[in-house]
């Protein structure tokens, strides 16, 4: 090893540990091998002790090396050893009639519950989240608010929280202001206000498949069609493809999840969503993107969004917090830009405003400038507990699992033996204090008996790895295979 330059944009004891964590991915060091000691590394690259000790405690932290007593550290994990990506969804091409609410109901019963080793929520748990910051905020806004927070709110949204989410879009290269932003509560209203503004019963609706159960019941509820796209579990659909069935299918809007999507973690590449935007322009069908987890990214830099490539407003962008700051304040919002005036007077027909307080509970918070700095953190820990997650699988399920390869986001889709039902998993699962998410609920077809969602969400302890060695166990029990390791 060599002496480095260090820049100044993340802290040193990170960028040693990246460069360990590229020699381990090219093998370099393999598994086995032992790493220097913290001494040496200390003066292999100019750093404090202190320093060296950081970066090989961030990689133990993400299973790539492991303490041995008396003896130093080792490489423990390489991402070269992962197996192979789930197929590439391959549904009926037909527009058909959604009716998956009944196990939906039944699984989601199950979904919040605190005594459960919860597979299930893809969402931040409280651990990882700024409380006591969000706290102070919501304080200063209940104190500050010359109507005490009760009083309705700006119809649009408060026009402070409106003007920094509109800022948001700068790290993904939209210029838009607050008059652009409808504030919703959550992601999951702006979806439906946004299909409301461009559909009516009847009409087909493009979407991933497989894709979150939440867009089904929307689709359901709004007596809308599904129209299933192939998903590839790295690259998201292709606009070739989608081109082809807009010419068999009247398709009247589409709602993709561009960015880590859920269940597969795919990210569109931005050749594919400039495609996509430059065909839906062309046919003037609108896109609803949901774009949920855009900031929850484990590389250098966020991924654009299709609405970057939006010119002529046929992109309605979805987003919230819910994912990455506070789910209970229930702030989403949509710039939809030329459905706007649509999606406001649907608004008023349903909610009229949002939560006063915790709007303006938001707009401080990010206006002094404390997300950043929480979604960097939450990052890092996503990304770690990605990785343990990935391991644990890899350990206790059968060989031949198949595992996506998500790079942001909460989820990893894991294809097992088609012999495997994941709903009965699930079912059985639950007896035992786990919950997964079987596969079945993210298809209108009823494909993906044999896959499971699993979040990793909840950061990696003793009660974790016992839940995904139970998973494992259940799914070589249910496909009569033999354990791997």
């Amino acid at each position: 090893m060599q002496k480095k330059k260090f820049t100044g944009e993340e802290p040193i004891y990170l960028q040693v540990a990246e460069g360990l964590e590229k020699l381990i991915g090219d093998e370099t060091l393999r598994i086995g091998d032992k790493l220097p000691s913290i001494r040496v590394l200390s003066e292999e690259y100019g750093i404090s002790m202190g320093t060296a000790f950081q970066a090989y405690y961030h990689l133990e932290g993400k299973g790539l090396i492991e303490s041995r007593p008396k003896s130093g550290y080792y490489v423990r994990f390489s991402l070269r050893r992962m197996p192979g990506l789930p197929r590439i969804s391959e549904p009926e091409p037909i527009a058909s009639e959604v009716s998956v609410s009944e196990m939906i109901a039944t699984v989601f019963k199950k979904f919040s519950q605190d005594d459960f080793v919860n597979f299930s929520v893809a969402a931040p748990p409280i651990s990882l989240l700024p409380a006591a910051r969000l706290n102070k905020s919501l304080v200063h806004a209940l104190r500050s608010s010359p109507s005490h927070g009760i009083q309705y709110e700006d119809m649009q949204g408060n026009p402070e929280l409106r003007r920094h989410l509109a800022l948001l879009a700068f790290h993904w290269g939209g210029k838009y202001s607050g008059d652009d932003v409808v504030v919703t509560a959550g992601c999951m209203e702006a979806l439906v206000m946004c299909l409301k503004a461009t559909t009516k019963p009847g009409d087909t609706v493009a979407i991933e498949n497989p894709t979150y159960f939440g867009i089904f019941q929307v689709i359901e509820s709004l007596g809308l069609k599904a129209l299933e796209i192939p998903t590839d579990p790295a690259t998201g659909i292709d606009p070739d493809h989608l081109a082809g069935l807009i010419r068999k299918f009247p398709v009247k809007a589409c709602v993709f999840v561009t960015n880590f999507s859920n269940p597969m973690g795919s990210c569109m590449p931005d050749k594919n969503k400039k495609a996509l935007v430059e065909l839906l322009t062309h046919h003037r069908i609108p896109l609803i993107e949901d774009d949920i987890y855009g900031e929850l990214y484990f590389g250098r830099h966020r991924p654009k969004t299709c609405k970057s490539f939006d010119k002529e407003g046929w992109v309605l962008y979805c987003s919230s917090l819910s994912k990455s700051l506070a789910p209970g304040y229930r702030i989403g919002w949509a710039l939809p830009g030329r459905f706007t005036t649509e999606v406001i007077r649907t608004k008023a027909m349903h909610t009229v405003s949002g939560t006063t307080l915790t709007q303006q509970a938001i707009a401080h918070f990010l206006g002094i400038g404390r997300y950043e700095y929480h979604l960097r953190k939450l990052r890092k820990a996503l990304h770690t507990q990605c990785l343990r997650y990935l391991q644990g699988i890899l350990q206790y399920f059968p060989e031949g699992t198949k595992i996506s390869r998500p790079q942001g986001g909460f989820v990893l889709w894991v294809e097992c033996d088609r012999q495997l039902n994941a709903y009965r998993l699930y079912q059985e699962a639950l007896k035992h204090n786990v919950s997964v998410a079987p596969g079945q609920l993210f298809s209108a077809q009823g494909q993906f008996g044999n896959c499971l969602r699993i979040s990793y969400a909840r950061p990696w302890d003793a009660e974790v790895e016992a839940g995904l060695k139970l998973v494992g166990k259940l799914v070589t029990a249910h496909t009569r295979a033999k354990p791997s390791r």
